[in-house]
């Protein structure tokens, strides 16, 4: 049986959530009882706010579309992790990585919503 883009995506949201209530929740998946680091924190916030605006959004029937606006979350998700990285990150390799990765992934994200613009179902406008 042929899958469809949304579908495949639906299940790759739904497998990498599954933890994802306990860590929100205040969980220390990492055992012991030291409370969370605030980096970690904000990590997780990330993701957790990734995954409910991925599952949030409605499948348009069009691939592409789909594809398109599943990326702009997950894009926006790298650049927030990032924004971590550079205020809580102490190696200088991965606050610099991290510094590159906001400047691509905004790019990326100018990309695709003007991709988007451009394939937007026309709205005829009514005749006169």
């Amino acid at each position: 049986m042929k899958r469809t883009a949304w579908q495949f995506i639906f299940v790759l949201v739904a497998a990498s959530t599954a933890g994802i209530p306990a860590m929100s929740a205040g969980a220390h998946v990492h055992g012991g009882n030291a409370p969370m680091e605030p980096g970690w924190s904000e990590l997780m916030r990330s993701m957790v706010e990734m995954h409910a605006a991925m599952t949030s959004l409605q499948p348009s029937h069009d691939s592409d579309v789909d594809f398109v606006k599943m990326m702009l979350v997950h894009h926006q998700a790298a650049i927030d992790m990032a924004q971590t990285e550079l205020v809580y990150g102490k190696d200088a390799q991965m606050r610099r990585l991290a510094q590159e990765i906001i400047t691509d992934q905004k790019s990326e994200i100018d990309l695709m919503q003007l991709w988007l613009k451009q394939h937007q179902p026309q709205i005829k406008q009514p005749t006169p």
